[in-house]
């Protein structure tokens, strides 16, 4: 550690490193850290303000530092919600590599700060230092499997099942899952009203709550059971 790196700066960098696929496999030196943050510069949003547009030049990828990010297809007034994303996620970096216009809009939706990467300044950096690349590999390859887990997942599974094994999946550390009722719909393949009658189902048995534009999971292994029980969930399938 050089004079120079502060308790802040080392605390920053963890965060960074941490984005960055696994901690323990190719551990990024300060060198390598300090380098990454100085190839970008942080960006502030406010909320319903976007970080990029679909169809637009994709020019950087971003590192959510804090608050959370919609990621959705269309335009402002028909618009889909596919994902959301929040601190650490890193996210239109597959355009940016790939040199093509952002495929999705990501919007806030509360105040958030990025690190935002610019290919031009990022691309020299992975040629020099190749341990960042890995790492940069590895993580994206990391949500790739996931997303992959996720598909083969909903494979023969009811609606049940499959809305129960999102919410497992996309509960936050209060439980709250930060997707509307239509994006789930969206991204399970299923009608709306299939995805309300699972929510009503695991909110019977006292697994989730909903509201207003609220889902939580009070009861993770009620949900997990649903997840995991077709015999109980044959009357949504």
């Amino acid at each position: 550690m050089t004079p120079a790196t502060t308790g802040a700066d080392v605390q920053h960098y963890a965060w960074l490193a941490r984005s960055f696929g696994r901690t323990d496999y190719l551990l990024l030196s300060l060198e390598d850290l300090a380098a990454l943050d100085a190839a970008g510069n942080y960006v502030q949003k406010y909320p319903g303000t976007h970080l990029f547009r679909e169809g637009e030049p994709s020019e950087a990828a971003y590192v959510i530092q804090q608050g959370h990010v919609d990621l959705y297809r269309g335009d402002w007034k028909d618009s889909m919600v596919v994902a959301r994303a929040g601190e650490g996620a890193v996210i239109g970096d597959i355009a940016m590599f790939r040199n093509e216009p952002y495929i999705q809009s990501a919007r806030a939706t509360n105040a958030v700060t990025a690190l935002r990467l610019e290919r031009r300044r990022l691309l020299p950096l992975l040629i020099e230092r190749p341990v960042i690349a890995l790492r940069w590999l590895v993580a994206g390859l990391t949500q790739l499997e996931r997303t992959q887990r996720r598909v083969l997942g909903l494979m023969h599974r009811t609606v049940l099942e499959q809305v129960a094994g999102l919410l497992l999946d996309e509960a936050d550390d209060r439980g709250e899952i930060h997707l509307s009722q239509a994006a789930i719909a969206h991204l399970l393949g299923a009608s709306r009203q299939s995805v309300n009658e699972a929510l009503a189902e695991l909110r019977s048995v006292g697994s989730v709550e909903t509201g207003y534009r609220l889902i939580r999971l009070v009861d993770p292994v009620a949900a997990r059971e649903a997840a995991h029980n077709p015999t109980r969930a044959s009357s949504l399938s």
